[in-house]
C-alpha cells in the first residue's frame, strides 16, 4: 500500500513539473511564433506578386518602379536616369500597384 502511494505522488510531481513547460511553449506559439509565420507568408506571397511598374519601398528606405524583374532580382527606376538592382528580398512593401498586369 505505501508502494502505491508513492508511485502516485511520483507521477503527479512529474505532471506538476512539466505542466509549467508545457503551458509556456503553447503562451510562445500563440504570443510569438504563429503570427511570425502568418508574417513571413504574407512577405512571401507579396514579393510572388511583384509585377513591373509596381512603387515599392526597399528596406533601405529606397523608393522606385520596378522596370525588370527576374525570380532573385528587381530593377528599380529610381527617377529618370538612376536604375538600381536589387535583391528581390530587400524589397520590403508595396506603395502602388501597377494596373496594367
Amino acid at each position: 500500500m505505501f508502494l502505491a502511494q508513492g508511485t502516485a505522488a511520483t507521477q503527479g510531481s512529474w505532471l506538476a513539473t512539466l505542466l509549467p513547460f508545457v503551458l509556456m511553449f503553447v503562451i510562445f506559439y500563440f504570443l510569438l511564433i504563429r503570427p511570425q509565420q502568418k508574417r513571413a507568408k504574407q512577405r512571401n506571397a507579396m514579393l510572388a506578386s511583384l509585377k513591373k511598374n509596381d512603387r515599392v519601398v526597399t528596406i533601405g528606405g529606397i523608393y522606385g518602379t520596378i522596370v525588370d524583374l527576374t525570380d532573385d532580382k528587381v530593377t528599380l527606376r529610381v527617377n529618370e536616369s538612376t536604375r538600381i538592382t536589387f535583391d528581390r528580398n530587400a524589397i520590403n512593401g508595396v506603395i502602388e500597384s501597377s494596373q496594367n498586369e
